[in-house]
């Protein structure tokens, strides 16, 4: 046996400060790379009607960005996942484009 299978493990405490952070909603998300970097834009979509003949053209409004290292990214996906896989077996499938309600038109 080894001198690190005898010691006991330390417990680390971690603290959270929460006295700056932000808080926002975002319904999209849009994302940028670089070899190191992966960049999350968060914000928010509105559809904006120019006129009565006029196209609808969605404003994205970009509310934070957060920049991480690719192993930073992985472990946002895997602690995501978890939640998604968890909140599915408590409540049901998330539709990603959910079908319109009954009597609204497609």
């Amino acid at each position: 046996m080894s001198d690190q299978q005898n010691q006991p493990q330390q417990q680390i405490q971690i603290r959270m400060d929460e006295s700056k952070m932000v808080t926002t909603y975002a319904n999209t998300i849009r994302t940028s790379t670089t070899q190191d970097e992966v960049a999350l834009d968060f914000g928010f979509n509105l559809p904006m009607q120019q006129g009565p003949d006029q196209p609808v053209v969605m404003n994205f409004h970009v509310g934070s960005r957060v920049i991480m290292n690719w192993q930073g990214a992985k472990r946002l996906m895997m602690s995501l996942q978890q939640l998604i896989n968890n909140y599915e077996n408590a409540m049901g499938p998330i539709e990603i484009a959910p079908q319109p309600r009954q009597g609204q038109k497609r």
